[in-house]
């Protein structure tokens, strides 16, 4: 590898391996990081979505939990490959789809980070305006859109280092929004109201599941640095409590204030940032508005991060680039922020339900292709993958694998019956009384039909294969 250039303000690594000699933090990073980019107000209506599309608080509450949980180990289970493997998420998909065939779920990814840095860019806009009382709705955007720029150019050790300060924040912050609601409102009184029903209960673990695997896409993206021995299994665990502890804490809330009479209740839904500043009182309103701000901006640069090292994972298929100099990220960044903020400022009004698609929309997206990572990782490969050759498209992975392509397709294709969307319901999802169980499919029959195929065709090598001068110069290097 090239000799090392001398320190920098600015991340140098991109979707290249991070050397052995840069690794640092410790699995803690990860609750830490997760914990904070969840306690936050996306993941507050999140959970708010469950009620308003029908759930009683009580079932909405389990459901959510189960879905997390279920989407947080599936999640956790791709953060553990960051360690190990020192790349981005997505880089690691050409060991199933190919140099090229990575592009087609890579393309998909990048639609997902824009999704939500724009719906997340529109909700902290909203705070940034109610500090500055403006009511210019370009503004509190704009501003909101700088300041994640700056994070996600600064790069991964900034990004951990505010996801600490997100910690804290949205404990304090949560902690005493909850005191508050609970002091004014008969909290036990909202629970209960009405009878269990599957397809609302199905659909609340389909929203905390779906929230958790959009995540699988770029979690390796913040584990990528931790020394390559790291436990695989403190890794998963750091990652999985830390995510669905601050998701499920967020969300909850999002159950408890959807539930509030109409009288209050009402208030939260017509306007999220503003009740919930309003709900901390005039005199902590600003605080509470900037727990949202500090809470989304975290979120907000893990997309910003990943959408950008995902443009360049796409490019880098076509030109073999494996570093860009600082000046090249900065633009990618700044360009895919462009664009979100763009994107915020032409969002719909109607951003309860355009947002409960969008999730739902995603899971069908994903869920094959974490099938697909997770079975070939540890099941096919065997955790042992040739690095160096998922630059080359003439390397062991080839340009294009059909397998792994065409398994993707029909985990796609075979969710169709299954969908429970604004315009389209999948017939067997009618006949189920509209409960969404895609991602289920998805998922199962993706994983189901990919092992089979592709264990015969397995192109793992003997181990790991790293570039030369990965490892220190004591450790021998691995041969495959």
């Amino acid at each position: 590898m090239a000799p090392e250039p001398p320190p920098s303000l600015l991340e140098r690594r991109t979707i290249d391996v991070v050397p052995e000699s840069e690794r640092h933090g410790t699995p803690l990073n990860q609750f830490t990081l997760w914990f904070g980019a969840n306690m936050q107000i996306t993941a507050v209506v999140n959970g708010a979505l469950a009620v308003v599309f029908g759930a009683d608080p009580l079932w909405a509450v389990v459901g959510l939990l189960i879905g997390n949980l279920l989407g947080g180990a599936v999640m956790a289970l791709h953060s553990a490959q960051g360690p190990r493997l020192g790349l981005p998420q997505m880089i690691s998909s050409r060991a199933q789809f190919g140099v090229f065939g990575a592009v087609l779920p890579l393309l998909l990814v990048i639609l997902m980070y824009l999704g939500f840095a724009a719906t997340g860019t529109v909700l902290a806009g909203q705070a940034v305006d109610e500090i500055v009382h403006t009511d210019s709705k370009p503004v509190g955007i704009i501003v909101f859109g700088a300041l994640t720029a700056v994070v996600a150019v600064l790069g991964y050790r900034y990004i951990h280092n505010l996801g600490r300060v997100a910690t804290v924040l949205g404990v304090v912050g949560f902690t005493y929004l909850m005191i508050r609601l609970a002091s004014t409102h008969d909290l036990g009184g909202l629970f209960g109201a009405k009878p269990f029903d599957a397809a609302t209960f199905l659909l609340a673990i389909s929203l905390g599941a779906g929230w958790q695997l959009t995540f699988g896409p770029y979690v390796a993206d913040y584990s990528r640095y931790l020394p390559r021995l790291t436990s695989a299994r403190t890794t998963f665990h750091c990652t999985l409590w830390g995510s669905v502890i601050g998701s499920q804490w967020s969300m909850v809330f999002g159950v408890l204030l959807a539930a509030l009479p109409t009288a209050s209740g009402a208030g939260f839904l017509d306007n999220q940032v503003g009740f919930m500043g309003h709900l901390g009182g005039s005199a902590i309103a600003v605080l509470i508005y900037l727990v949202i701000i500090v809470g989304k901006l975290t979120i907000n640069t893990l997309n910003a991060y990943g959408g950008f090292m995902s443009i360049l994972t796409t490019v880098s298929a076509f030109t073999s680039e494996r570093r860009v100099s600082q000046w090249a990220r900065t633009l990618y960044i700044a360009g895919f922020l462009a664009l979100s903020v763009l994107v915020a400022l032409l969002a719909s009004h109607d951003f309860l339900t355009n947002f409960k698609n969008f999730v739902l929309l995603l899971l069908t997206v994903f869920t094959p292709w974490s099938a697909i990572n997770l079975v070939d990782y540890y099941l096919v490969s065997k955790e042992r993958v040739d690095i160096p050759a998922l630059y080359d498209p003439n390397g062991r992975y080839g340009r294009w694998n059909i397998v792994a392509l065409g398994c993707y397709v029909v985990g796609i294709v075979a969710q169709i019956p299954f969908l429970s969307q604004t315009l389209y319901t999948g017939p067997v999802t009618k006949m189920i009384g509209g409960a969404d169980i895609s991602w289920i499919i998805g998922l199962v029959l993706t994983a189901a039909l990919y092992y089979p195929l592709a264990r015969p065709r397995s192109q793992a090598p003997d181990d790991m294969i790293y570039p030369d001068g990965f490892l220190p110069a004591a450790e021998p290097q691995p041969t495959g």
